[in-house]
């Protein structure tokens, strides 16, 4: 989200609808938040949704989500559709019926998209917040980072190179994505990315981003198996930090978050760290590790696998 963006010193999103397509034709990348010129009439049709409580019906969702997509002037689209309890989606068919209004829309403006729906049940990668999911989507770049981030991230790659023509099946795509990160290429065009909306690319290195003044443990009560992290939860906790905003206008403080130190399917010790909080003030970490030991579900048995991605139309 721009939100996250926002975390990066000097970074500017906000362009120009000419400033946006002259970046992707120098650059090959731009990442905007939107601007008073494209789909003006969203932002008004979202406000009335946001006071007549229509926010989550379904055909809005997808008609706000693809105006932008069509009026930027993309001709390829990929959509990764979060479901679960912690997404704005919580159930599968609910999400495929938004997914296919969204590739119906596209098709009837002669776009071709694509939608994956991943799961949201519990966090994908490790950070929750925004200066700290930033750093962690460096790390994939630089090809680490968690391994469910960049399966999500090298799938969707390679879902938009067949879509585009560049290679001839999902497959070699996600091939050519993985070795974009392998070789250090990925990595570059984040660096010319960041310098031409205004950032310093050594941020790429950690340098600069925003940090907690409060860093602190949250302690297993038992040893055990970690068979669930509720990311509703989870969201919750950081909505309180101050990483989101409870009322429209507020202040995001981009430092604050969670970062999970024992993912689902982990294997734990009593004492060792469960995840940690990224907070303002002890009073804030505070209020945040009471709430937070909710959210894992430590017990005796391994959980079963779970699939990150759950369908692909």
């Amino acid at each position: 989200t721009v939100d996250k963006l926002d975390s990066i010193p000097g970074f500017r999103t906000e362009l120009s609808v000419t400033e946006f397509h002259d970046q992707v034709r120098r650059v090959g990348v731009a990442v905007v938040s939107q601007a008073s010129e494209l789909v003006p009439a969203d932002r008004l049709l979202y406000a009335l949704r946001d006071v007549t409580a229509t926010v989550e019906q379904e055909s809005l969702i997808a008609a706000s989500v693809m105006s932008k997509k069509i009026a930027a002037g993309a001709t390829a689209i990929v959509l990764d559709v979060k479901v679960g309890e912690g997404a704005f989606l919580q159930d599968l068919e609910r999400a495929q019926r938004v997914a296919r209004l969204m590739i119906d829309l596209g098709a009837a403006a002669g776009r071709e998209v694509r939608c994956l729906l991943s799961s949201m049940d519990t966090p994908l990668g490790r950070a929750v917040g925004n200066a700290l999911e930033v750093r962690e989507a460096f790390a994939v770049l630089a090809g680490e980072g968690p391994a469910d981030v960049r399966a999500v991230t090298v799938r969707l790659a390679g879902m938009l190179l067949e879509m585009t023509g560049m290679v001839g099946d999902a497959a070699a795509g996600r091939a050519t994505a993985q070795r974009a990160l392998e070789t250090g290429a990925a990595w570059e065009a984040c660096a010319r990315w960041l310098e031409a909306q205004g950032a310093d690319p050594h941020v790429l290195e950690g340098r600069g981003l925003p940090a907690a003044a409060v860093v602190r443990s949250v302690p297993s009560p038992t040893a055990g198996w970690v068979r669930r992290v509720h990311a509703l939860t989870v969201g919750r906790v950081c909505l309180g930090l101050g990483a989101g905003r409870e009322v429209k206008g507020a202040t995001v403080d981009h430092a604050v978050g969670v970062v999970v130190a024992a993912p689902r399917g982990s294997h734990v010790q009593a004492g060792e760290p469960l995840a940690w909080v990224h907070a303002r003030t002890p009073k804030d970490a505070d209020a945040a590790e009471a709430v937070l030991r909710d959210a894992f579900e430590v017990g005796d048995s391994p959980p079963a696998r779970e699939e990150t991605v759950l369908a692909e139309l």
